[in-house]
């Protein structure tokens, strides 16, 4: 229940906890510290796309949650989310990619953070910063 790796509380606020280090290490090369004002998204690598697609479909599980009263259908969401953002994280450099790229790959960042806080959130789990 408490592991850091697994379909657990504290596995989703350390993928959350991972991107806002991310952020506080954009940030000290001259960043914004809360995400890009970019909203375009370049999905060039497979690892973006899937990520991407993913983020499209949070606002559906929210909707089949509530109607079927089934709270794990968003903790499945959010557990798959992490994995896809894990992988994405893995293969897609993110702070060492050309300019465009990495204002692309921040702005999937930014919006993984939020998806993650508002299902955390919605779940009564906090988030953290750092862990």
């Amino acid at each position: 229940m408490l592991a850091l790796n697994g379909n657990t509380a504290p596995y989703l606020q350390y993928a959350y906890a991972r991107i806002r280090s991310i952020f506080r290490k954009a940030a000290a090369d001259g960043a914004p510290a809360s995400g890009p004002a970019q909203s375009t998204v370049l999905l060039n690598a497979p690892d973006e796309v899937t990520l991407a697609k993913h983020l499209l479909n949070f606002g559906l599980v929210l909707e089949a949650a509530a109607e079927e009263y089934r709270p794990n259908f968003l903790c499945n969401y959010l557990y798959e989310l992490a994995g896809h953002f894990a992988r994405f994280y893995e293969n897609c450099p993110v702070l060492k990619a050309e300019p465009a790229e990495r204002a692309s790959r921040l702005v999937l960042c930014d919006l993984t953070a939020r998806v993650l806080k508002q299902g955390l959130e919605i779940l009564g789990i906090e988030t953290l910063e750092q862990m």
